[in-house]
């Protein structure tokens, strides 16, 4: 796979031939390392109480939240329409009550977590191991926001 391949490359918009491009090749192995970052995070082979599915629900949330729809749908395309989070995800009560806000304040405001926040997973039966996957996830889909929206502000786009 070429780096011009990656999803984030693709979804920034950058060619090989572009100026942009031309800078990225220089450090391919960002984008060999996002890439595979990517597929450990959102198709892990050991994936908890969190399967491919709900992480790619997650993340679209995240992408969206950020108002980058390209990289949300993108995260859509790999749910399909008949996905509905809340029924997948099984933790005690709803999961709009727990998972999602504190994904989305890990997300969007990641400096006032607090052990609480964490004591309320535990609370719902989500195991440690599966809080560090949804930490992974969440840091993950922030940084690659970050990375594509940079790029395609740098080659010329919005």
């Amino acid at each position: 796979m070429s780096i011009f391949e990656t999803s984030t490359l693709v979804l920034s918009g950058i060619s090989a031939e572009s100026s942009v491009g031309e800078a990225t090749s220089t450090r391919s192995n960002i984008f060999e390392m996002t890439q595979l970052a990517e597929s450990a995070v959102l198709r892990p082979l050991e994936y908890g109480m969190f399967p491919h599915e709900v992480r790619a629900a997650l993340a679209y949330r995240i992408a969206i939240s950020a108002g980058e729809t390209r990289l949300a749908e993108y995260y859509a395309a790999s749910v399909g329409d008949e996905f509905n989070l809340s029924d997948s995800i099984m933790i005690e009560g709803e999961p709009e009550s727990t998972l999602i806000p504190f994904v989305d304040k890990a997300a969007n405001d990641t400096k006032n977590i607090v052990a609480e926040d964490i004591s309320k997973l535990q609370a719902v039966g989500v195991s440690e191991a599966d809080i560090v996957r949804l930490c992974e996830l969440i840091a993950f889909v922030s940084y690659q926001v970050r990375v594509t929206l940079g790029l395609r502000l740098m080659n010329g786009g919005a």
